[in-house]
């Protein structure tokens, strides 16, 4: 049947097949929620059928086989066969197959597969796939080329991820796909209401959903109220933490005026309701982490995140839920509603954590947000944190090469040091000995910047070693000290460090008190102390 791809779908069809061609078997494709992620694994998928492959699609979900195996259809024309309860692909002529991975890494169903069955095999939101369930299935066909597709990971899951996949094969980021006009416009805000989250506690790396629906349970009333200001015009999907929040918060919303309806797991009109809200029946959506994938409503133009998380990808996908275009509607932008969580941790997800690669630069938008006086669009307030950060790194290096040249200028020169001194073995100094040759330690140059000597002008350990050989001596002996060297050469005597310690502090004290000025009838480079001075 064929389809025609976007641009950047065809580059990541392309990458893909060209990491399997290179012999990269496990490959990732990152695509944000709403640029057709599955439309491209379908064309893949046709591409592997074509070669008379039987390809598995694997998720953990029910939505998402069914969502893959429509789109599949209507895309490509191929049918699916079904692997989930008591449903199989046995006997089925179907090239293709979606799988439950719940039902798919039972022994008794897996064994039943050659391992060499599945020539392609396709994990939908791949975050997942790291997990005991997946790998039961993935290892069983070892020598399938695995396409692992998810939308926008966070750091914790590319760490994860590289445990299995191989190569990255392509990504492609939410503010290329808001620029090319793929997915609208996010205008973020930072409504002044301060959420206490201080007291939850973590498990398995993000926020205790129990104690998250606790502790926003006093707030809900004012974030209702908040709402009235801001959502009355839009169409809005709000993320709970708990089922019993997310219900008693559709309560108190409908309070509040608003038409709201809300979705959870064991809701029997779940489907019902999720067509009239799309249908305008009602304008606010609760639930407690249901929608986060599987579920497409273009229209839909604002998002709530009443679930706090550390995990980016999860923030993403929840506001993945709103950044697909919908002109039919009228939509322009997705606004995105953050609150001011007050909470010990710097890792907690804010509308930031979109865009930004450079954890400093996400901080200092996260703190512009929180003064702007309305929405501000994301990608103009992450180019306004960027320049500021970048203003004061360069300001802090500025400063500390300023401070590094005052430094300098208060240090000797090794070099020079050893040619006022008349030290011929460092000016010819060659390391003799391997451990001569190491980098000096910190301990050696430590020492050499207390005595007056400049540490980053000396190479090796042995020259070190050496230098502090020479300046203990001399120390000894009531010699010049490398710091009234500097300071009188400095101002052009010569060869002070043939001078006594007394000698060269008596000429600086005379300069000192005359206003760091020489003294009139002083020539530098004419000078001498008189002996016994």
């Amino acid at each position: 049947m064929g389809m025609t791809l976007r641009p950047y779908q065809e580059e990541a069809k392309a990458a893909v097949l060209d990491e399997w061609s290179k012999g990269r078997n496990r490959t990732l494709l990152v695509l944000p929620t709403g640029t057709g992620k599955t439309i491209v694994f379908a064309s893949i998928i046709e591409n592997q059928v074509r070669k008379g492959q039987r390809v598995l699609i694997l998720a953990h979900r029910g939505e998402l086989l069914d969502q893959a195996a429509d789109k599949l259809l209507q895309a490509t024309g191929l049918g699916c066969s079904v692997e989930k309860a008591e449903q199989t692909c046995e006997g089925q002529y179907y090239r293709v197959t979606v799988g439950s991975v719940q039902s798919m890494m039972r022994p008794a169903r897996l064994n039943r597969f050659p391992d060499d069955f599945f020539g392609s095999i396709v994990v939908d939101e791949a975050h997942h796939c790291v997990s005991d369930s997946y790998q039961a299935v993935l290892s069983h066909f070892p020598e399938a080329k695995v396409l692992g597709v998810t939308a926008t990971p966070d750091r914790a899951d590319m760490k994860d991820l590289g445990t299995y996949f191989e190569s990255l094969a392509y990504s492609y980021d939410l503010p290329r796909a808001i620029r090319e006009g793929y997915l609208c416009p996010i205008r973020a805000m930072t409504i002044p209401l301060q959420i206490d989250i201080t007291g939850v506690g973590v498990s398995a790396g993000d926020f205790k959903a129990g104690e998250l629906g606790s502790a926003l349970d006093p707030y809900l009333d004012q974030i209702a109220t908040e709402m009235e200001t801001y959502c009355k015009k839009r169409k809005t999907v709000v993320f709970l933490p708990l089922v019993a929040t997310s219900k008693k918060f559709c309560s108190i919303l409908r309070e509040h005026g608003f038409r709201a309806a809300e979705v959870n797991g064991n809701s029997e009109d779940r489907a019902e309701v999720l067509t009239d809200f799309d249908a305008g029946k009602y304008d606010v959506l609760c639930n407690s982490m249901l929608l986060t994938e599987g579920w497409d409503c273009p229209s839909v133009d604002c998002i709530i995140v009443l679930r706090a998380t550390k995990s980016r990808a999860l923030y993403a996908q929840m506001v993945g839920r709103g950044t697909r275009l919908s002109p039919e509607t009228g939509k322009k932008d997705l606004l995105l509603l953050d609150f001011l969580w007050m909470t010990t941790r710097l890792d907690l997800c804010h509308p930031a954590a979109l865009i930004c690669k450079d954890p400093e630069v996400a901080q200092r938008m996260t703190k512009d947000m929180e003064a702007a006086p309305g929405p501000t669009d994301i990608e103009e307030a992450e180019k306004k944190a960027s320049e500021e950060v970048q203003q004061e790194r360069e300001e802090a290096l500025a400063a500390e090469l300023a401070r590094q040249r005052r430094k300098k200028a208060r240090l000797v020169d090794p070099l020079q040091y050893a040619m006022s001194i008349d030290a011929n073995d460092l000016v010819d100094y060659v390391p003799a000995f391997g451990w001569e040759a190491a980098p000096p330690s910190e301990k050696q140059l430590e020492k050499l910047e207390a005595a007056g000597i400049n540490p980053a002008d000396v190479g090796t350990a042995g020259e070190a070693s050496l230098l502090l050989g020479h300046v203990m001596t001399r120390r000894q002996l009531g010699m010049a000290t490398p710091k009234q060297i500097r300071q009188l050469e400095g101002r052009g005597f010569k060869d002070v460090g043939t001078w006594t310690f007394d000698q060269a502090n008596r000429l600086i004290s005379r300069i000192a008190s005359n206003g760091w000025r020489t003294p009139l009838g002083i020539d530098p480079t004419a000078y001498r102390p008189a002996a016994g001075e």
